[in-house]
C-alpha cells in the first residue's frame, strides 16, 4: 500500500496494510466497484478506517468507546473523508444491533478477540457481516511475542507463566486478557466457514529494536520495514510475533 501511515507508525502496521491493500484490490476487481463497503469492528479513532476512506471506500466503524468515536469523527473531518466514514457505538457481541448482516465486502477485526468473552462467537459475527466473496482481516495479540518480550526484559517467571497459561497471560497485572497462536486463529477462521488464505507475523522485530536506533541511524527504518515484510510470511517467525494477522475469504461471488 502506498504509505498512508508512514514512516514511524508503519513499523507497527506496514505488514497488515500491505496484505489488506492486495485484498482490497482483488475485491475491487471481483465486484467491478471502486468503492467497497468496509466494516471496522473495534476501529477506535480510525487508524485504519480513515486511510481506507481516503482510498475512496465507505467505512463503518463499530466501537464501544464514545471518546474513540468522537476522535474518529474529528479525524475524518480533518482528512476530508467525513462523508465516507460512519462511527456507531457497539461491540462484536451485539454487532447486528448497529451493523448490517451480510452487507460488507471487507470486515476488519483488529485488536478485538483479545477482549471478547467468546472469541469463536466474535469471529462468527464478523463473518456473518460479509457478503459472498468477502474478506476478513483478523489481527490479534500473539502468545510467542509476549513470552519473548517478558524474557528479554528479565521477567523469566512471567514469561514462563504466559507460556503455560491457557489465555497467554503473564500475571494479574497483564493488561491483555487473551493471546493466541497462529494455529488458534486459523482454527477460529476456518471454524466460522472461511478459508484462511494467508497468515502473517506482525511486529516480529520492531518491538525489540531500540527506538533511538531506528530514529537516528540513516536508513534503519526502511531497512527494518523490509525485514518485517520478509519475515512476516515465514511460519518460523509467527511463533515470536507480537501480533498475528490472518486473512480469511468467504466462498461465492458478489458482483453487485
Amino acid at each position: 500500500m502506498s504509505d498512508p501511515m508512514r514512516p514511524r507508525a508503519a513499523l507497527r502496521t506496514a505488514v497488515v496494510w500491505d496484505v489488506l491493500q492486495d485484498a482490497l484490490e482483488r475485491r475491487v476487481k471481483a465486484t467491478g466497484r471502486q468503492a467497497l463497503d468496509v466494516l471496522d469492528t473495534g476501529g477506535g479513532s480510525g487508524n485504519f478506517a480513515v486511510p481506507l476512506a481516503r482510498l475512496g471506500h465507505r467505512v463503518t466503524v463499530v466501537d464501544p468507546s464514545p471518546n474513540a468515536l468522537f476522535a474518529l469523527e474529528r479525524r475524518a473531518a480533518e482528512e476530508g473523508v467525513a462523508d465516507r466514514v460512519r462511527g456507531v457505538q457497539g461491540d462484536a457481541r451485539g454487532l447486528f444491533d448497529v451493523a448490517e448482516r451480510g452487507g460488507y465486502d471487507v470486515v476488519l477485526c483488529h485488536g478485538v478477540l483479545e477482549y471478547v468473552d467468546d472469541p469463536a462467537e466474535g469471529v462468527r459475527n464478523t463473518v456473518a457481516a460479509l457478503r459472498p466473496g468477502g474478506v476478513l482481516s483478523l489481527l490479534a495479540a500473539g502468545l510467542g511475542g509476549a513470552v519473548l518480550a517478558r524474557a528479554l526484559a528479565g521477567h523469566f517467571t512471567e514469561a514462563r507463566q504466559a507460556l503455560g497459561d491457557p489465555n497467554g497471560r503473564w500475571g494479574d497485572g497483564d493488561p491483555v486478557p487473551r493471546r493466541f497462536t497462529a494455529d488458534q486463529l486459523t482454527a477460529l477462521v476456518r471454524g466460522a466457514g472461511l478459508e484462511a488464505v494467508a497468515v502473517h507475523g506482525v511486529r516480529v522485530f520492531s518491538d525489540l529494536v531500540p527506538g533511538v536506533l531506528v530514529d537516528t541511524e540513516p536508513g534503519a527504518m526502511e531497512a527494518l520495514l523490509k525485514l518485517e515484510a520478509a519475515a512476516a510470511e515465514l511460519a518460523s517467525f509467527h511463533s515470536v510475533a507480537t501480533q498475528l494477522h490472518v486473512l480469511g475469504e468467504t466462498g461465492g461471488t458478489d458482483g453487485a
